[in-house]
């Protein structure tokens, strides 16, 4: 399998694989302080339309059969230029959501350590099993995006598929489908960059991870052929995930 940026290939016979291209939204305001946004709607600001807009062009050329998207408006935005560039058909599920932060939702970092000292220092030790007071349980979050995407990979058998959804719950379904503790997710995924590109041959809940967070600003159309990565190595995958 090429690099993300390249086009779909066909696997070997008998191998049926989904690929799926998980990317975050584009930069929203509450960015630049570093705000847990969570299922608060929050607006993009106008760099991230413009990330939207490059992720867009990169849709024309990716050869996707649909684009599936969270219900919040960050990711139905991104997710509409794209589908609009693309013509590839629209599917919102709620599923892909981001993780609901509860008491944290719209607080920085510092305003945490604030109200709930205690419980942010039992967040950093385990941020599963001690997950931000009044928030949703990361495992749970972990198997509704999971199940999502098992219901896209079977609609989409040998198909490519653009997700676009939200940092923390992509980072912890793919700890989830490479069978690292999800408490883990924080540590091996420090972050998802806004419109990066991440793909996964995704078969029957397994899943191969071809590339993680590329930037889409890397991704480079030629005159005379398909978009192609800029990131150094391609990614070979053999077989079935």
């Amino acid at each position: 399998m090429a690099a993300c940026g390249s086009g779909p290939q066909r696997r070997p016979s008998g191998c049926v694989v989904t690929h799926l291209v998980l990317v975050r939204h584009g930069q929203t305001e509450w960015h630049a302080d570093n705000r847990y946004a969570g299922v608060s709607d929050v607006a993009l600001t106008a760099q991230g339309v413009e990330q939207a807009r490059q992720l867009a062009a990169w849709s024309t050329s990716a050869g996707l059969d649909e684009i599936w998207c969270s219900t919040l408006s960050r990711a139905q935005l991104t997710a509409r230029l794209c589908a609009e560039s693309s013509g590839s058909p629209l599917h919102v599920d709620r599923r892909l959501r981001e993780l609901d932060f509860g008491a944290a939702e719209g607080l920085t970092a510092d305003d945490m350590q604030q109200r709930f000292p205690q419980a942010l220092a039992a967040f950093h030790t385990d941020p599963v099993a001690d997950h931000l007071p009044g928030g949703e349980d990361p495992e749970f979050a972990a198997a509704r995006f999971t199940a999502c995407l098992d219901d896209i990979s079977r609609q989409h058998p040998d198909g490519r598929v653009l997700v676009v959804a939200h940092t923390t719950v992509i980072r912890l379904a793919l700890c989830a489908l490479i069978g690292v503790p999800l408490r883990e997710y924080r540590r091996l995924f420090p972050s998802v960059r806004n419109c990066a590109l991440t793909e996964l041959s995704y078969s029957h809940g397994r899943a191969a991870v071809l590339e993680f967070n590329t930037p889409v600003q890397r991704v480079v159309v030629s005159d005379d052929g398909p978009p192609a990565s800029a990131a150094a190595a391609a990614v070979t995958s053999k077989g079935c995930a």
